[in-house]
Formats: structure tokens, C-alpha cells, sequence
């Protein structure tokens, strides 16, 4: 199992055990998050990807494991402490405030932020990333089509100046041109110094975009890659990529 580079690590995930009841979803693993790289997991449903993210981001309380975030384990924290160390979550669903204005939305993602110039170099930088959004401002966040609601769900999350955005399923219940434009959209804010922990179905659209990849199957990592060699992996090609 080849192992990941020496790049700073920014955030290390350390035998982390989740449990809902009696059920076990998530195994002991281990994952790292080196900064300025995408890494994805990739997994079934149920695989515990979105466990992980939870307790990440302080929804979830995990039963024992640390999450090392710049060395220091923020396991049980709250959300609110967790979004302002600088760990910012799209959630699954998108999750906007359909009854605020886009630009509403915009402005709650920097709630936490203190820097008027930088939050308007920000929002400055969002507008050229999506100029829709820039075009429905004033427009009510739950009037928005499908896809333009997650590209507010993900500038909300650029708005908070996060060192990591984590993605939870950006491509799902997306027509397939959207699901390109996302993308790339996620290929941007990474070659701009956005690290990026990625979890999504489109497993072969993750690999593409990502460096490195979790393979996770009920609660426990079962494979670890580059992603390009992940790709090329057969039993990801038969499980995950609809190849025989």
C-alpha cells in the first residue's frame, strides 16, 4: 500500500470509532489531509463517508480516535468553534437559507470575519467563479435551480476563508454538464491553495480530480492510493467505476 508523501499535514484522522447505538459506522481509520492537496473518499452508501465528515466538522461526537487539526485533536468540539478554526463543510443537500437572498447567503458564510477588504475581495473572487450567482443576488436562495444552489452552498463555504472545505456528494442530483462545471470549479480552488477533502459517489469524477483516495467499505478504509493508481485498480474498476 503506497504511502503519501511528506507534505505538511494540516489535517490526521487517528483511529477514529463512531458509533449511532449498537452500530459501528465507522472502524478505526486513518486518513491524512496534506494542505494545498484533494483527497477523496469514496465509498457505497453506508460506507461511513459521511460519519467521517461529521465528526470533523463537530456534528458527530465520535466514541474514541483523535482528529488532528494542525497538530491539535479537535474531536468533540462544536461546529461553531470547528468553522472558525477554519474547517468549513458543503453539505450534502446544500443546505442553503432559501428564504435569504443569494448575497445573504454569501454574507453568512463570513459571519465569523472581521477583514471588510478581504471579505470583499472574496466575494469579488466568488462573482468570477460564478457569475450566476453575481446575477441573482438579490434573488431569494430557495428560488434558485438546483446546481446554482450548490454553487452557493460552496461559495458560502469559500466566504468563511477556510484552510480546508470539505464536500459532501457536490455532484448529487446534478444534470451531467453541472457536474463537470463543478468540478472544475473544485479544480480551481485547489490550484488557488484550497485543500479540499472530498466525498462523492462519481467515483471515477473524484479520482480524476483528486491526488489521493480512501476506499471505504462498511466503516473501514480497505484501500489507499494515488488516485491516479486507484483508477487503474481492478477491483475499484469493478466496484466503483461500473467496470468488469
Amino acid at each position: 500500500m503506497q504511502k503519501q508523501n511528506n507534505n505538511e499535514i494540516v489535517l490526521e484522522i487517528k483511529d477514529l470509532n463512531i458509533y449511532y447505538g449498537a452500530i459501528h459506522a465507522v472502524k478505526g481509520i486513518n486518513i491524512k489531509v496534506p494542505k494545498g492537496k484533494i483527497i477523496t473518499l469514496i465509498g457505497a452508501n453506508g460506507a461511513g463517508k459521511t460519519s467521517t465528515l461529521s465528526a470533523i466538522a463537530g456534528l458527530v461526537k465520535p466514541k474514541s480516535g483523535e482528529i488532528l487539526y494542525k497538530g491539535n485533536n479537535i474531536a468533540g468540539k462544536s461546529s461553531h468553534e470547528i468553522t472558525r478554526m477554519g474547517i468549513a463543510l458543503v453539505p450534502e443537500g446544500r443546505r442553503i437559507f432559501p428564504n435569504l437572498t443569494v448575497y445573504e447567503n454569501l454574507m453568512m458564510g463570513a459571519y465569523n470575519r472581521k477583514d471588510k477588504e478581504g471579505i470583499e475581495r472574496d466575494l469579488e473572487w466568488v462573482y468570477n467563479l460564478f457569475p450566476r450567482l453575481k446575477e441573482r443576488l438579490k434573488q431569494l436562495g430557495g428560488t434558485l435551480s438546483g446546481g446554482e444552489q450548490q454553487m452557493l452552498a460552496i461559495s458560502r463555504a469559500i466566504m468563511s476563508k477556510p484552510e480546508i472545505i470539505m464536500m459532501d456528494e457536490p455532484s448529487l442530483g446534478l444534470a451531467p454538464v453541472l457536474v463537470s462545471e463543478v468540478f472544475d470549479i473544485i479544480k480551481v480552488i485547489n490550484e488557488n491553495g484550497g485543500t479540499i477533502l472530498l466525498i462523492e459517489q462519481n467515483a471515477a469524477q473524484a479520482l480524476r480530480v483528486s491526488h489521493y483516495g480512501y476506499v471505504l467499505e462498511t466503516g473501514n478504509i480497505i484501500l489507499e492510493n494515488d488516485s491516479d493508481l486507484l483508477l487503474k485498480d481492478e477491483s475499484v474498476q469493478k466496484a466503483y467505476l461500473g467496470m468488469a
